[in-house]
């Protein structure tokens, strides 16, 4: 007999999954699931997103350089094969087959997940107790030079994009997985990077800064005209990891009216930067603690990485949210600040980006 999950004592939107990555890399491997059966594989589906209390978030259409590699294994951050750049013909084709995986779920849900291309409905899928989408890219190698794709793939519903992912690509340069280092890594944005940032604006597509590397950050800084976004990145004064973000770089987004979405990888969080699932959920909590205090409470999300990371094993998965809450809640964040993490600090980002 299973124990029973707690759920949260707020609903929380996520600011990055890569649910649709694993599932798609499970269907090419032959042993395909459903997302509404629960499993014990893989950390989130509709099931155990139910009984944790999640309300769905930003479900990233991400492109591996390597779709054959072993995601039954722990990533390998020093293996080049992980990072190749990806052709844009390539990238489309497999992002539109992410696109239709999650808009199949959607389709077969009986109005129980919902993709959502307004706040507005995000909010009301929360409040109706379904699980809500808002699509995201995870690198932006699918769109091409003239954002023909980019305004095609709006249609359909996508309403966040990460300029890159952690390798090079037509419009900048993403920061490698390194421990210890800093994010000043390589050049800013090229003239192509520039323009996708005024495209993006133009059609109220969210920038998500997570994986940029510093010099292309401050080029989205000084050209975006809506708050600046990280939506899975933690702090790097207390993990040194390249992935993670400067005081000044927190600042920065602070400045803004931003938001930096607290990622629960273990190499993101722990100082030492090691691949170790016995890490205290309390640095989790340290990072909550050292955001909130640099930011204020207006500007600290969730960005889990679920499916996509290595998680502390008093996490485990989604059904852990409740842990995690009740660790933050003994930090002493009050249950505003709480509910605001949880989810309303996202709804006003998505709000602030489309408006």
């Amino acid at each position: 007999m299973q124990n029973e999950t707690i759920k949260s004592p707020f609903p929380v939107f996520d600011g990055h999954n890569d649910t649709l990555l694993k599932l798609e890399i499970e269907a090419i491997k032959g042993s395909e699931r459903s997302f509404f059966d629960r499993s014990d594989n893989g950390h989130l589906d509709f099931v155990r997103a139910q009984e944790a209390g999640s309300a769905g978030g930003l479900f990233a259409m991400f492109v591996p350089s390597n779709p054959q590699q072993d995601f039954s294994r722990p990533f390998n951050p020093r293996d080049a094969v992980n990072f190749q750049p990806v052709p844009q013909k390539q990238a489309l084709d497999f992002t539109m087959r992410l696109l239709e995986r999650a808009e199949r779920i959607a389709a077969d849900s009986n109005g129980a997940v919902v993709i959502c291309r307004t706040p507005e409905e995000n909010l009301s899928a929360i409040e109706n107790g379904q699980l809500a989408i808002s699509l995201h890219i995870e690198g932006a190698e699918a769109i091409d030079p003239q954002f023909y794709q980019l305004e095609e793939l709006h249609k359909r519903g996508l309403r966040s994009l990460g300029l890159v992912w952690s390798r090079e690509n037509t419009f900048g340069y993403g920061v490698p997985m390194a421990h210890p280092s800093s994010p000043d890594i390589g050049s800013g944005l090229t003239g192509a990077g520039r323009d996708l940032v005024r495209a993006c604006n133009r059609l109220g597509v969210m920038l998500d800064l997570s994986h940029l590397n510093e010099k292309g950050f401050w080029d989205v800084a000084r050209i975006t005209e809506r708050p600046i976004v990280a939506s899975h990145s933690n702090a790097h004064s207390i993990c040194a990891s390249s992935r993670n973000l400067t005081d000044k770089q927190l600042d920065a987004i602070k400045e803004s009216g931003g938001l930096v979405g607290i990622n629960f990888h273990v190499a993101f969080l722990r100082p030492d930067g090691s691949f170790s699932r016995d890490t205290p959920l309390e640095l989790l909590a340290d990072h909550a603690a050292y955001l909130l205090d640099r930011m204020g409470e207006d500007c600290v999300a969730f960005g889990s990485d679920f499916d996509g990371c290595m998680l502390p094993t008093d996490l485990g998965d989604v059904t852990g949210l409740a842990r995690l809450m009740e660790v933050l809640d003994a930090r002493g964040i009050s249950s505003q600040v709480l509910e605001k993490i949880a989810f309303r600090n996202w709804m006003a980002a998505l709000e602030k980006a489309a408006a």
